[in-house]
């Protein structure tokens, strides 16, 4: 067993939500092989999406998580198995995702199935990702009369 592998995988996909949430776009992009393929799709957004490598993956997410959209991403329970230079993955999630714009709250949680290459650089990056969801919900934050966002990190100073 590669104990060493599994946990720069487990700092790896670490990396990519804390990047996605914190809307760090350079460092996102470096989780992600150049050819990786995302299948993303949720409810809320319709029909799941098939993007086809890192430059449309971290295109997507930055036109599509602009500063008016909150999220938080947990992981756990993985489940890595690694052989030689690639590995795969599995990941339970749970997400959390505040449109301000929309005054909606969607939350949902579900497994992320990945692969993962070794590459020339030594490095670890992800060459296709994508997830099944268990559950995913949405309620109008008008819906809670005393729903108040207190902090937003995105939010213009006023």
């Amino acid at each position: 067993m590669d104990l060493a592998a599994i946990e720069a995988i487990r700092q790896l996909k670490y990396r990519y939500f804390r990047a996605l949430d914190l809307k760090q776009w350079d460092v996102f992009a470096d989780t992600l092989a150049a050819d990786a393929i995302g299948h993303y799709g949720t409810h809320a957004m319709g029909e799941p999406l098939h993007l086809n490598g890192r430059d449309a993956i971290t295109t997507f997410m930055r036109e599509s998580l602009g500063p008016s959209i909150v999220t938080v991403h947990l992981a756990n329970h993985p489940d890595i198995r690694v052989d030689g230079e690639i590995a795969m993955g599995s990941w339970a999630f749970e997400d959390t995702v505040i449109a301000t714009e929309y005054r909606m709250l969607i939350r949902g949680a579900g497994y992320y199935d990945d692969s993962y290459r070794r590459e020339a650089d030594g490095r670890w990056r992800i060459a296709s990702t994508g997830y099944q969801r268990i559950y995913e919900s949405m309620q109008a934050l008008s819906d809670t009369p005393s729903f108040q966002l207190l902090t937003n990190m995105w939010a213009s100073e006023k």
